[in-house]
């Protein structure tokens, strides 16, 4: 079977691919570069605008991001992290626009984001929080309210029919993004096809792959099947990265890397209430999120989202969680199953034994009617009617599971880079805040498996003109802040 030599092959068409694929374009336009993906075009998983949250993560509203410590006290050094991550994202993105590789039009919108809550305690958790974002220079332009006024002037839709018995408030950002990661990608990945280094193999997957001696170092032999065809070819690649969502981590396990052993998957799904009428989608800007159920994942925080879908307004509420063991939406029902090994045994039922609250929530949320979705959306619009929602399947998410020696394995939410030691592969696994921070998760990649080229002045000053504030911290730096932001904000047309 002939062999086809590149210097990287990436797996999966989704956003994370699309973005690594760009940046080491930019760092080295020589680099031969292959992108493959199973179904018929990119961005048809969790990076497409149903299946993806697209909120444009930037902890302005998601309350899970700042959580409360033992002493009651709320933390937000994540929320400061990932609104850093977003901004450097969005610069990413600007720069783009600015040279004609991006239409912003076509993949991000001015969406106001709020947190809104109910009741007393909640409300005084809200202050709390406002009072500590605020005063970082990050969070300097969110607004606190619980006048009446102001919340009708910001959610009007919401507070339409609303009993003001209960205490309720709001926080606001007005500079809040509607991020269409689907469109994102496929900006992205129109514009590489017409470089000459790059290739897209759609409908073909990775069959196996496994460590080989290339050109003097260590690289990989991968077997590609065509699927329609069954046609099979083998490819030797310099660097592989696994961004295939879901996908990435039975590709990970077969590769025998050490930093594999003990990770697992955690696979739930989600769905979404989607309104069919227009008087009300027009009534309704902004994405508002509030507190979770008790025993919820944080991916179930509920809310309620304008989203931009295939060029036209949607009003989106959920997601409600459910259990599945497909590990991507057009997956294997045997893909949980499958991925069970003798090396993540001790984690998987680790979690299992710890995290039986969970899993009783997540079949309570599979077997709900109608009626009870309905209930959960009525505590934020108080006079929805049945007959102006109808349910539609989201996106899948696998949580990570890894070795934790207390609990023998350890459930995470969040979004984890595994690297073989040599750098020649690299995965991404897990979910949020994912797509939002694709930039900054996948300059770790870099960082982590093109450490040496990424010291040289060539690479440096590619990075800085990418990415102005590259190489210094936006959390620390108000100044550079400032001015990072007012030009994303105009390039992108997010400014209020």
């Amino acid at each position: 079977m002939a062999t086809t030599d590149i210097d990287v092959l990436l797996v999966g068409g989704g956003i994370m691919s699309a973005t690594l694929a760009i940046l080491l374009h930019r760092l080295d336009p020589e680099l031969q570069i292959c992108m493959v993906e199973q179904l018929e075009d990119v961005a048809l998983e969790s990076s497409d605008a149903l299946n993806n949250a697209g909120t444009g993560h930037a902890g302005y509203c998601e309350l899970n991001y700042t959580p409360t410590d033992k002493h009651g006290d709320i933390q937000i050094r994540r929320a400061l992290e990932i609104n850093a991550a977003f901004e450097v994202s969005l610069q990413c993105w600007s720069t783009l626009v600015k040279e004609g590789v991006l239409n912003a039009a076509e993949f991000i919108q001015r969406v106001p984001h709020l947190s809104a809550v109910w009741g007393e305690k909640d409300s005084a958790f809200l202050q709390q929080r406002h009072a500590l974002l605020q005063a970082h220079p990050l969070f300097a332009e969110m607004q606190f309210s619980t006048q009446e006024a102001t919340l009708n002037e910001w959610m009007p839709l919401m507070m339409s029919g609303r009993k003001q018995a209960t205490q309720m408030s709001a926080t606001r950002v007005a500079h809040g993004s509607d991020v269409n990661f689907g469109a994102l990608t496929r900006q992205l990945v129109a514009y590489l096809k017409t470089r000459p280094n790059f290739t897209l193999l759609t409908q073909s997957r990775v069959s196996a792959l496994k460590q080989v001696q290339h050109k003097d170092r260590n690289g990989w032999q991968l077997r590609i099947q065509h699927l329609p065809s069954g046609q099979a070819q083998l490819y030797h690649a310099a660097f592989v990265f696994l961004g295939a969502g879901g996908g990435a981590l039975p590709l990970l396990q077969q590769s025998g890397i050490s930093e594999a052993q003990g990770y697992g998957g955690f696979p739930v799904s989600g769905q979404w209430l989607i309104c069919n009428n227009p008087k009300l989608i027009k009534k309704h800007h902004a994405k508002v999120y509030s507190q979770a159920a008790v025993g919820a994942p944080p991916m179930s925080v509920p809310h309620l989202d304008t989203r931009m879908i295939h060029g036209n307004a949607a009003l989106l509420f959920g997601p409600y969680a459910g259990f599945t063991t497909r590990f991507l939406k057009q997956g294997s029902r045997f893909d949980l199953a499958k991925s069970v090994k003798f090396k993540n045994i001790k984690s998987l039922l680790g979690v299992c034994r710890h995290n039986a609250d969970l899993t009783k929530y997540l079949m309570k949320e599979v077997f709900q009617g109608h009626e009870q979705r309905m209930d959960a959306l009525r505590v934020f619009l108080p006079d929805a009617n049945s007959r102006d929602w109808q349910l539609a399947h989201a996106g899948q998410r696998v949580q990570i599971i890894k070795r934790c020696h207390q609990h023998w394995g350890k459930l995470e939410f969040g979004t984890e880079i595994v690297a073989s030691a040599d750098g020649s592969l690299a995965a991404l696994l897990g979910a949020s805040p994912g797509a939002s921070v694709s930039v900054k998760a996948m300059l770790d990649v870099l960082q982590r498996c093109f450490g040496d080229r990424m010291q040289t002045p060539a690479w440096q000053d590619s990075l800085k003109a990418l990415i102005p504030s590259y190489g210094e911290s936006l959390i620390d730096n108000s100044v550079l802040l400032g001015r990072v932001r007012n030009d994303t904000l105009s390039t992108l047309n997010l400014a209020p």
